[in-house]
């Protein structure tokens, strides 16, 4: 009978990053399993294949579920962003969730490295999706850390 799962993870790999991210190392970890460090090395190394596979799958889902993407021109002030994303949504018949305040704010910290002062210095896109949400893809995005990025960074830190 298989155990429980946690999404795509099995319980076995789940309990295998739990313990990486609350700081054990692999052989503390398979001590405590009653197996190799071997063995704890390759469930996490396929449950990483697991997060990356769904962080694309979700990727492609999202693809499939926008409706406009707008790309900002360096030069563009960022007061002109929110009317850019407003026009977008309109004319792809969806009412933008987010007022001035929070497009302009979404923009300033998803794409820092894009903007200098009030101005994009390299171009921001920003998709907008079905339900009126939109999502941040310029290149800082794209660069930032994936969950399993993250993960990992929380494991070497904890060490």
């Amino acid at each position: 009978m298989p155990g429980k799962r946690y999404g795509l993870l099995t319980e076995r790999q789940y309990t295998v990053l739990k313990l990486r991210i609350a700081g054990k190392t692999q052989e503390e970890i398979a001590r405590m399993l009653g197996t190799s460090r071997e063995n704890i090395s390759i469930i996490e190394k396929r449950a990483w294949r697991k997060v990356r596979l769904a962080e694309e799958t979700l990727r492609h889902v999202k693809e499939l579920l926008s409706v406009a993407k707008v790309t900002i021109p360096p030069g563009t002030h960022l007061v002109q962003v929110p009317g850019m994303l407003i026009a977008a949504a309109d004319k792809a018949n969806v009412k933008l969730k987010g007022n001035f305040t929070r497009i302009y704010d979404e923009i300033r910290f998803r794409a820092e490295s894009s903007i200098k002062g009030t101005h994009v210095i390299k171009p921001v896109t920003v998709v907008i999706y079905r339900d009126g949400t939109f999502e941040v893809v310029s290149e800082d995005s794209q660069r930032s850390m994936s969950i399993r990025e993250r993960i990992r960074s929380t494991i070497h830190s904890v060490k």
